[in-house]
């Protein structure tokens, strides 16, 4: 896996990423060169062709992305996949034959647009093709091991067997399957394993309690031979991008990497979050009066929300957002919001899906209480519990609260304990590997979520 903002892809993905782009390109270089023959040179140097190709070269990568065709645990069959290039390719033309309409100039050659993107529809569904051959081959793919029993080397063998695209196949020993509870058929299977039958490329120790027998004689052996031992957390974190709770012990902390709060850094991110927030705030003014008259008609009371929440080092904050439910939510006491509450009113509802109802919170950012990349603010009344009830709970209070957050643009809406669980290990693995390229990252896959309007809110 190659690391990249903090966050690790299967070097497949990039693979297939860089072979795209270059396929794309090809394509309507290809198409330049059959249209405009000796005057190719003209067309690309002297007419900005090769500027041209590039960004559509961008654009349909952009696309492609925005379509979950680099995420392929996202798609459920591999019909899905060739129905989603079509889709990026129907609004790349349109796209396309947008631009030469409003901007003629902006065209290379003749139909060489149009013979583009007739080249690309060819060549990138028979790469596809080709690329899901090779990317099985045996020869290709990692044989693993899973050493534990129980629920963790459960969890950790389905997080292989979903995520196909990592390259790593669970096998299973002399003990028939991962999930024995005897050490000594961890033993037999590890010894089985040195006698190279069969192959493995790697054992994943999920072991729920290591002060046990840990077969550590068979584990030396195997990693002599070129065979790579890991510990279960490091590989579901880079995996999911999430940091396990189970497991998770104070010591791990301790002598992990990351946990970057130097108040230089802390300074740098103060300073982007202030840029970003006046920009978008510029760019949001026009719309904050129809927003204002929308919530005025869309149901009595005030049009703005104020709400103590909890922000950095457990300091209470208000934040500021526009009023998406009735004016009597919480006449009963505060109650957690969940997905589609039905204290939402119609305007409000529209207002969450696309954040706009966040858009006062950069006025909390500028004000020093939030920045605009973090875990979301909890309220105080859920706080002291959740502190009690989850481990490490406390550690998302170590930096400002954010907008928007890492949580919010890889998983759903918490409205429960076990789901509140689940962003947690979101949270810690930002806390962990906040950058600045991250938080770049994190607004990046912000604009694809409010776009098809999925994720956390």
């Amino acid at each position: 896996m190659i690391r990249l903002f903090n966050v690790y892809y299967p070097t497949r993905i990039l693979v297939l990423l860089f072979c795209e782009a270059v396929l794309v390109g090809g394509s309507f270089l290809l198409a330049t060169v059959y249209r405009s023959g000796p005057d190719t040179y003209i067309a690309l140097i002297y007419e900005n062709g090769i500027l041209k190709i590039a960004s559509i070269t961008a654009i349909t990568l952009l696309l492609s992305y925005y379509f979950d065709l680099y995420e392929p645990q996202r798609i459920s069959g591999g019909w899905e996949i060739y129905f989603r290039i079509l889709l990026v390719l129907s609004v790349l033309s349109f796209g396309l034959a947008a631009v030469l309409y409003l901007l003629p100039e902006t065209d290379i050659g003749r139909n060489v647009f149009l013979l583009g993107v007739s080249v690309l529809s060819i060549v990138l569904v028979i790469w596809r093709r080709c690329y899901e051959w090779i990317i099985n081959l045996p020869a290709l793919r990692e044989r693993v091991y899973v050493l534990g029993g129980g629920e963790r080397a459960r969890a950790v063998a389905e997080t292989l067997r979903s995520r196909r695209d990592a390259g790593m196949d669970v096998v299973e020993g002399e003990g028939k399957g991962a999930f024995k509870e005897q050490i000594d058929r961890f033993e037999a299977d590890l010894r089985a394993f040195c006698e190279a039958k069969p192959r493995i490329d790697r054992v994943i120790v999920a072991m729920e309690d290591r002060r046990k027998s840990m077969p550590v004689r068979e584990l030396l052996e195997l990693r002599l031979r070129g065979v790579a031992v890991q510990d279960a957390s490091v590989l579901v974190e880079r995996l999911t991008g999430k940091l396990p709770l189970d497991g998770l012990n104070p010591s791990s902390l301790i002598f992990t990497e990351g946990f970057n709060v130097r108040r230089s850094f802390q300074f740098a991110r103060r300073l982007v979050s202030i840029c970003i927030s006046i920009v978008v705030l510029a760019i949001c003014l026009p719309l904050i009066p129809f927003l204002m008259l929308a919530v005025r008609l869309s149901s009595p009371g005030p049009i703005f929300f104020r709400q103590t929440r909890v922000g950095r080092s457990g300091r209470l904050i208000n934040i500021f957002k526009f009023r998406t439910m009735r004016q009597d939510a919480e006449a009963n006491g505060a109650v957690w919001a969940a997905k589609n509450d039905p204290r939402v009113t119609m305007v409000g509802r529209l207002m969450r899906k696309t954040r706009l109802d966040e858009i006062p919170q950069l006025w909390n950012v500028l004000r020093g209480d939030m920045a605009f990349v973090g875990p979301r603010p909890e309220r105080p009344e859920f706080v002291k519990w959740l502190t009690n009830e989850i481990p490490f709970y406390n550690l998302r209070h170590m930096i400002r609260p954010g907008i928007t957050g890492w949580a919010q643009v890889r998983y759903q809406y918490g409205a429960n304990l076990e789901e509140t669980k689940r962003k947690l290990e979101y949270d810690l693995y930002y806390v962990k590997n906040m950058s600045l390229g991250l938080d770049l990252l994190i607004i990046f896959e912000t604009i694809k979520t409010i776009i098809l309007r999925r994720g956390a809110q």
